[in-house]
């Protein structure tokens, strides 16, 4: 029964991938504003609070955590399909003049669209962690990083459905994408995920560990690929029955593929995950003095690692809320950054390059979450490697990357140019990306895997806070102050560097207050990591003694 489940597995990280990447359809909002603006009758701040609902989606994410320890995953697929369907669907019957409502199911609509993402994102981690208990940070940051390519992958199904009927992108006809193909994505998914629900055996049996590191690279190596296809190449010049092959065919057969080429060759397997930090755990992370800080360090310090919190338990912990500040001062400050591209090229005098600012982010977010599953490959494929013995915990890693955020802000601040604005754009969307990815399987370490689903969620409910604080107020503030003011469309646009400077400066300083607590989280559970690799290696002797 082995290869069977050592299949399964591979299928429904398959579907978790067709899931990610057909499912991150919050990023065209701007495509289809200026129409529901126009049809609802509605100011440019009430049109905000709409774009700001899909992020309020997120408040309920944690429902879907809960639901899925008393239903099957295949059901909360299903409810995920059903309200973006619903969200979507009726958006788009609305823009068309079909129906009439009211701001307030407007707003709803929206709020469900945000939900179905957040409920499609629960469904992904749950079965990554789940059938792949040694691996599930490599198996979460490859499925994850493709839901980065969601707007390459609709401007292209936009764009060759524009050229069979010989007229332009319709802007609207991303709701109808946005409505069905996920729909369409979650009865592909619910194939694999319906077989794995019949073996019965979620928490597969891992002990291929040494074959699956060679698996992983190889769907690396795809990922990798596929998001060069797509963001190097422009849409007309994009073979659709390449992308299918890409994203459907490939990550099926390449599992089978590997451990065909495995077992024809007998090729030299790789060392386990655990023992990389053989080495580590004899030398040790030594206990600091931290002197007049030593007690604020020790205070409620997280000591076991997987332990399985509650929600209520997560909550009270100082980890957890340092965890929350260092994500709402790095990653959503990236996403409310992302959310007002249109307002920030239009200040600086850039609007016609704000497609191409928009593709520089989409392309170093994408590579960022790839980015995260470095620390895994290379521990894997290099356990005796030097180089990475200050960074052995993912909290580590994660504190490094943010470092590239203020310093992205920096040069926004003194630099309005064009060529400062791709810079920075780039840095904030590694940066970004690699929060968005690492994230879970931190949630996951340090507050349980069981629990991940819940917590997880829970820790997300800042971005709809940062959405509110970064990306409504400061700038209604800016527009009602500046002198710089011209109307677009109707609108106020405020226009000048002076519009978003002050806003760059604020955001720079409050992505060092994220910096520090990173850090601060990094140097309060690193013994925690110490103790959990030194627990696993002496199993692992005791074992080896044992055979």
């Amino acid at each position: 029964m082995k290869a069977p489940i050592k299949w399964t597995k591979w299928t429904v990280l398959a579907a978790a991938i067709w899931i990610q990447a057909f499912t991150g359809t919050n990023f065209d909002f701007p495509s289809y504003s200026t129409q529901l603006k126009s049809v609802l009758q509605i100011s440019q701040v009430e049109l905000n609070y709409l774009s700001m609902a899909s992020d309020f989606g997120k408040l309920f994410g944690w429902c879907s955590g809960v639901m899925l320890m008393h239903f099957p995953v295949s059901v909360i697929v299903c409810m995920a399909a059903f309200l973006g369907l619903f969200g979507y669907g009726l958006q788009w019957l609305l823009i068309q003049r079909l129906v009439s409502l009211p701001y307030i199911m407007a707003f709803i609509l929206c709020l469900s669209a945000g939900c179905s993402i957040t409920w499609f994102n629960t469904v992904c981690y749950v079965l990554c962690i789940k059938n792949f208990p040694n691996n599930s940070p490599l198996a979460l940051s490859l499925s994850i990083s493709f839901n980065g390519l969601t707007a390459a992958l609709y401007n292209l199904i936009a764009t060759k459905i524009s050229s069979l009927s010989h007229d332009n992108i319709d802007s609207t006809s991303y709701l109808i994408l946005n409505a069905f193909v996920p729909f369409i994505a979650s009865i592909a998914a619910l194939f694999p995920i319906l077989q794995t629900s019949r073996t019965n055996n979620l928490q597969t049996d891992d002990t291929n560990n040494k074959d699956d590191a060679h698996t992983f690279m190889f769907l690396y190596i795809l990922a990798g690929f596929t998001g060069l296809y797509l963001f190097i190449l422009d849409a007309p010049s994009q073979n659709i029955l390449i992308v299918a092959m890409l994203l459907v065919v490939f990550p099926l057969a390449l599992p089978k593929i590997v451990y065909s080429l495995k077992r024809a060759h007998n090729l030299v397997e790789i060392n386990n995950y655990t023992e990389f930090y053989e080495e580590e755990s004899t030398s040790g992370l030594k206990k600091c003095d931290f002197g007049v800080f030593d007690k604020m360090i020790k205070k409620d310090q997280l000591m076991v690692l997987g332990e399985e919190h509650t929600a209520w338990v997560l909550v009270t912990r100082i980890d957890f809320w340092l965890y929350y500040v260092g994500y709402f001062c790095t990653g959503t400050i990236g996403l409310v950054y992302s959310n007002n591209f249109g307002q920030i090229c239009q200040s600086l005098g850039y609007g016609l390059d704000t497609d191409s600012i928009v593709t520089i982010y989409s392309t170093c977010s994408f590579f960022g979450r790839l980015i995260s599953a470095v620390p895994d490959l290379v521990t894997r494929f290099y356990p005796t490697y030097t180089g990475t013995k200050r960074y052995t915990t993912r909290t580590g890693w994660l504190a490094h990357s943010l470092v590239p955020m203020p310093v992205a802000f920096l040069v926004l601040f003194f630099s309005g140019s064009k060529s400062s604005l791709s810079l920075a754009t780039g840095l904030i969307g590694i940066c970004s990306g690699f929060v968005f990815s690492a994230a879970v399987s931190i949630t996951s370490e340090l507050f349980g895997s069981k629990s991940a689903g819940i917590n997880h969620n829970i820790l997300i409910t800042n971005i709809p806070l940062g959405s509110l604080l970064y990306g409504g107020v400061i700038y209604d503030h800016h527009i009602k102050g500046s002198k710089e003011v011209v109307f677009v469309g109707g609108s106020r646009v405020c226009m000048g560097r002076e519009c978003y400077n002050e806003t760059f400066g604020w955001w720079g300083c409050v992505s060092l207050v994220g910096l520090g607590s990173g850090f601060l989280l990094f140097v309060r559970t690193k013994m925690a990591y110490q103790d959990y690799f030194q627990r696993k290696n002496l199993l692992l002797d005791e074992t080896t003694c044992t055979v």
